[in-house]
């Protein structure tokens, strides 16, 4: 029995060395870990994508702003639309919460960085200013339903800028060449400051930048126009009744934009000098303006047998003619009255390129204001309005001449930037845009407009030309780093080329009085906190 218990003993005994001496034989390896390394080639915040020579930086901000007495969201005046007018399908209150997401990317190559950026904007707000019911699907973006926009549960994401940069060239929606670096923010949070350029929010375009030593740089790019750089073409004859002008300019100023299909691209350049003491730059556009027919709609038909819409082709067009415009801008840094201080500065003069002087980050505005009430300053019973065109053109058929006439503009626009200390900063801010209509363009536009409001060379005077400026300020304060309360406001001046009065209604749901013409004045309200990551 002994004999037999040593025999299982020393049995299982050797079947466990055997075991262990088998694990102990097995290669063990830990697995390895790939850490994230820090890229300092591009500034703070970039890491190397793991696996690759690429750096990366994840960035963005989130924001909430709520304006008072607007046409928009982001201290976008009430001179327009139902806030011009003052009805009470006007929002007073207007909120918006958006989340920036940015994603940049950079690879060094034997021909320098190839940097890619993207930025994407997450944000619920309402539509306010639009009458509930004249609101159709249509009004919301891409014909989607505003219920998926605006309402419960529903936003949206808005693409700003999406571009490639590769050996000094740009590919891609960036701002414009033509752009100064601060585009329509010399100091404000307002995305409607008048008086110059601003594509901040990007255009599809093809640019290169050259560098030449000491802060000398020199870009020059083609622009997709048809976004971001047009104002209407006036037909002066659309909507009217063959040889009449009926209906061709409404009692509110507007006309019917004719603009054709773009066929040549925005030719943009700039020159620029950076350095300590601030920047100079200097810039300049080239830009077609081309009407698509002489005929549009239904109602007017000059040729014998024709029906416009089947037949516009042979009603003819007028030539295009190529307008522009220049910039100067100006930044001084480092003045006396504190640290981080500066000024911002740009005058512009534009023909046929109105975008450029009456500029925001949307589409240009055709001013409409109404004084005496909810939300206008200007007289009991008075209106203005200021027609905003990049040109206008009468049809022969219609006793007009048959060619573009440009429209010319001037526009300032600046701020002073004043930090209190690291909490506090305020910046005052203004811009002024003049818009002006030559001899023959105010004559057709007069007459057109003669038809619509009887009276003119009795109760009143027909001039459209007119100008719009605005003075602001904002006070910020930053109680931690990256987070950041403001308030601002801005005062409007719509001054209008009428005078007298005349009988008509400025539009729906106002009713048919007699309006004095004045100039209009209005006050805006806008507050924010963001957060920047």
């Amino acid at each position: 029995m002994k004999m037999v218990k040593s025999l299982v003993l020393g049995s299982a005994a050797a079947l466990l060395a055997m075991g262990g001496a088998q694990a102990a034989d097995l290669p063990v390896k830990a697995k390895a870990v790939e850490y994230v390394r820090v890229c300092s080639l591009y500034g703070a915040g970039f890491w190397y994508i793991p696996g690759t020579d690429t750096c990366i930086k994840i960035g963005g901000y989130l924001r909430v702003d709520g304006t008072f007495n607007g046409s928009g969201v982001y201290d976008d005046p009430a001179w327009s639309g139902n806030a011009g007018l003052g009805t009470r399908f006007s929002d007073y209150t207007q909120v918006r919460s958006r989340m920036a997401l940015t994603v940049d990317t950079r690879t060094a190559t034997e021909y320098g960085v190839v940097r890619t950026f993207a930025q994407g904007d997450f944000q619920f707000n309402d539509f306010g200013n639009s009458a509930p019911a004249t609101t159709s699907p249509a009004a919301s973006l891409s014909g989607l339903s505003s219920s998926l926009l605006d309402g419960v549960g529903g936003g949206y994401v808005a693409v700003e800028y999406v571009f490639i940069q590769f050996a000094g060239f740009t590919f891609g929606k960036s701002s414009s060449a033509y752009a100064t670096p601060w585009n329509g923010y010399p100091g404000n949070n307002s995305s409607f400051l008048i008086g110059g350029e601003d594509s901040v929010t990007g255009v599809n375009n093809i640019q290169y930048t050259a560098q030449f030593g000491n802060g000398v740089s020199a870009s020059i790019g083609l622009d997709d126009p048809t976004v971001f750089n047009r104002t209407p073409l006036l037909n002066l004859a659309a909507g009217g009744t063959a040889p009449g002008l009926a209906g061709a300019v409404s009692a509110a100023g507007v006309g019917t934009n004719a603009y054709g299909g773009w066929y040549m691209p925005d030719v943009v350049a700039n020159v620029r000098v950076d350095q300590a003491w601030g920047l100079f730059q200097l810039s300049g556009e080239l830009h077609e303006v081309n009407a698509s027919y002489n005929v549009l709609t239904t109602a007017g038909a000059p040729l014998a047998g024709t029906t416009a819409l089947n037949d516009s082709v042979l009603s003819g067009h007028p030539d295009s003619k190529y307008g522009g415009s220049v910039m100067a801008a100006l930044q001084i840094k480092n003045i006396p009255t504190g640290p981080g201080d500066d000024i911002k500065f740009d005058a512009t003069w534009a023909k046929g390129d109105t975008k450029n002087t009456v500029s925001t980050s949307a589409t240009s505005p055709t001013f409409l204001m109404m004084g005496g009430v909810p939300g206008q300053l200007g007289p009991n019973g008075s209106v203005g309005f200021g027609a905003t065109s990049d040109g206008v053109y009468l049809p022969t058929a219609f006793g007009g001449d048959g060619q573009i006439h440009l429209t010319t503009s001037y526009g300032v626009r600046g701020a002073f930037n004043h930090n209190w200390d690291p909490y506090w900063s305020t910046s005052l801010f203004g811009g002024m845009a003049w818009v002006r209509y030559d001899s023959t363009a105010q004559s057709e536009f007069c007459a057109a407009y003669g038809v619509t409001v009887a009276g003119q060379g009795t109760t009143y005077t027909c001039n459209p030309n007119y100008s719009i400026s605005m003075l602001g300020a904002v006070t910020r304060w930053t109680p931690v780093k990256n987070l950041t309360f403001s308030a601002e406001t801005i005062w409007t001046h719509l001054n209008q080329g009428f005078t007298g009065s005349a009988t008509f209604s400025p539009g729906a749901p106002e009713p048919t009085s007699t309006y004095a013409y004045k100039n209009q004045d209005t006050i805006s309200l806008n507050v924010r906190v963001q957060r920047n990551f």
